[in-house]
């Protein structure tokens, strides 16, 4: 990494944070473990790429733009992403054949840790390496690789990613831009035939823009050949749109301000033929279309499966706004006090009462568990192989919603938590739930892609049943009604122990059970409406979306809880171990508490059990409590990057 320390630039109407002089001493009671032996465990093995990036953003070039230019807010932006990247931070996801490591987990630690400063500049960064570069490298040659990857790591030719139209977001195959071979002047044309088709709410576009990876539905000799990525030229080196290319700002947002977003346009625009990224496919110098991949919905989505990383790395950003926010409130409810008994000494501390821990504690356990789930999910996209990637998909797609939800909720609890404090610019919360509103949309509407889920799920089983002779599929559901009946047993159902409540066996039990109930459940309505009411797939899923979104769930869900399992298994310290444990079993228990109707009407719980459940989660949370800012300091956000007075 190039030195950090140089001289920062300075930039207008930048401020840094401001210490919160005179609260009270955030009450730090005695924990049971070291914070900094579980932020070792948090930190994993790229512990030096995260402190590397805290040393980096700490610097006082990294100081927060309090003001409302958008202007000034994109230059503070665009200044930031150049500094990052000459600092070297492209390197990490470059192709080793042009000097780079190529770590994606490494990579997305980086991303993680940056998140803790400012998510316009996060959005900005994943822009430029994640979606351009990254669409480039995934999707192109070592053509492409050679002529564009260096300068895009070094954010000194910035990109952008034009998939999402105005018609068409989420239904990618169905985009109206078109790219028509142009065989007398080897180019393709590429056309927005209609408003509509005009790409939107494209990073980068607006200001910043010279190039753009821009997907087209491919048109050759009048055959067409669905949705493939070109390498367009959107602007000239002075910033001035190219002849055909209509760009438009988006304007002001929600949030995320320090972002350029903008809508474009193509009217006839000519790309050499060599600039379409021809790794799944090629036109050739005889202007013959190729491709290794026969079916070009296989082909589709084998390409769409190469850009997964967005959607792991939204889910990490996400996340991790979710860490600044419960470090602010569980802090400021650590030194804030309200209320108390006639004759005490002194008023209760916010975090000491029980209806507030009920507020964070649970969010808290979310939160460190989606962190180890994510963990796993980085893991398995570095293992996964091209053309095999329905499983990865489906984790992808399904962590990526639940996360993303996870936090819009715990940043509107922890701001509510805070009170009128919360409502205060200067303590972040509003710009944490101002810039991270979009995740639960960008790459990816989370209903949609808990539908992919689902159907993802559906065509799993499908396909395993297919493979059971009469007799095994017999034996196959006999096996399951009977796992069923026996999960009802009353020995199980009145079973109120704690220590039961509290076995990491019980709740995985339960959170399979509703997995695979719900799983039977929806193949059976599926096949009743394709078999019996002669409906095609897509009407039938249509029909089906409650059943869908609750299956996806319960699948999400389950895997996170396994994920969170398996990670404390490999703990070392005993009460670093211990303190998780209490974590992953509020996690567990918070989530079969959420669905207790569901439980109890499927038989699986009694009323008293469900009661008892509720007792433990509220003893969790008194447990947790003492340990929460212990738990929080382990994710070890510095002070300069937090900012918030309140929890200084």
């Amino acid at each position: 990494m190039k030195e950090i320390l140089e001289k920062p630039p300075t930039v207008e109407g930048a401020t840094g944070p401001q210490k919160g002089a005179g609260y009270p001493p955030i009450e730090r009671r005695s924990s049971t473990f070291d914070p900094k032996v579980l932020q070792r465990v948090l930190d994993g093995d790229h512990v030096e790429i995260r402190n590397w990036v805290k040393q980096l953003i700490t610097q006082p070039e990294f100081r927060y733009y309090d003001g409302n230019d958008m202007a000034v807010q994109r230059r503070q932006v665009v200044s930031w992403t150049k500094r990052i990247a000459d600092a070297g931070i492209g390197r990490i996801f470059l192709p080793r054949s042009l000097g780079g490591e190529e770590n994606v987990p490494k990579f997305m630690a980086a991303f993680e840790t940056l998140t803790f400063h400012d998510i316009s500049l996060v959005i900005k960064l994943g822009v430029q390496f994640g979606l351009f570069a990254g669409s480039v490298q995934q999707l192109g040659s070592e053509y492409h690789h050679q002529k564009y990857l260096p300068d895009a790591a070094a954010a000194k030719l910035m990109g952008c990613f034009a998939m999402t139209e105005i018609g068409h977001g989420s239904n990618v195959q169905c985009l109206e831009t078109t790219a028509v071979y142009d065989r007398a002047n080897d180019c393709f044309v590429l056309d927005s035939p209609t408003y509509s088709a005009g790409k939107n709410f494209i990073g980068n576009a607006a200001d910043d823009g010279r190039l753009a990876t821009v997907f087209a539905q491919l048109e050759v000799n009048g055959q067409k050949h669905g949705v493939h990525a070109f390498v367009v030229s959107i602007r000239d080196e002075h910033g001035s749109p190219f002849p055909g290319v209509t760009i438009e700002d988006n304007g002001l947002k929600m949030g995320l301000n320090g972002v350029d977003n903008g809508r474009i346009w193509f009217d006839h625009v000519k790309v050499p033929r060599v600039e379409m990224l021809n790794r799944f496919a090629n036109v050739t110098v005889d202007g013959q279309y190729r491709s290794d991949i026969q079916s070009q919905t296989a082909r589709f989505f084998t390409m769409i499966g190469t850009l997964v990383s967005g959607r792991i790395s939204m889910a990490a950003t996400a996340n991790s706004a979710a860490k600044s926010a419960l470090t602010i409130a569980i802090r400021y409810a650590a030194r804030r006090r309200q209320f108390g008994a006639p004759r005490a000494s002194q008023e209760t501390l916010l975090l000491d009462y029980s209806g507030h821990q009920r507020r964070l504690c649970p969010l808290l356990a979310n939160v460190f568990a989606l962190d180890f789930a994510l963990k796993y999910l980085i893991e398995q996209k570095e293992t996964a192989h091209t053309g095999s990637s329905r499983p990865l998909e489906t984790l992808a797609a399904g962590l990526k919603a639940f996360t993303t939800w996870n936090t819009t909720q715990t940043i509107q609890t922890c701001r509510e938590a805070c009170g009128g404090e919360g409502y205060m610019a200067v303590n972040r919360l509003s710009a944490l739930k101002a810039d991270t509103d979009i995740c639960t949309t960008f790459e990816g509407d989370n209903t949609v892609l808990m539908q992919l889920v689902a159907k993802n799920l559906l065509s799993d089983f499908k396909e395993k049943l297919k493979e059971m002779r009469p007799a095994q599929m017999a034996g196959f559901f006999v096996d399951q009604r009977l796992t069923a009946i026996a999960k009802r047993n009353p020995a199980l159902t009145l079973n109120i122990v704690e220590r039961h409540l509290r076995d990491a066996d019980f709740q995985l039990m339960m959170l399979r059970l509703r997995e695979t109930t719900t799983l039977f459940s929806a193949a059976q309505k599926f096949r009743y409406l394709t078999a019996r009411r002669k409906l095609d797939p897509y009407a039938a899923f249509a029909r089906m979306q409650r059943e869908l979104l609750e299956l996806a769930y319960a699948h999400v869900e389950r895997v996170i809880l396994e994920r969170f399992a398996q990670a404390i298994s490999t703990v070392q310290s005993p009460p670093v171990k211990q303190a998780l444990k209490r974590l992953c079993d509020l996690f567990a228990l918070s989530r079969i508490e959420l669905h207790k109707g569901w439980y109890l009407e499927h038989g699986s719980l009694t009323g008293l059990k469900s009661a008892a459940i509720t007792r433990t989660v509220d003893k969790l949370c008194q447990e947790v409590r003492q340990d929460a800012v212990q738990l929080v300091d382990s994710f070890g956000i510095p002070d300069s990057c937090l900012a918030a007075p309140i929890a200084l």
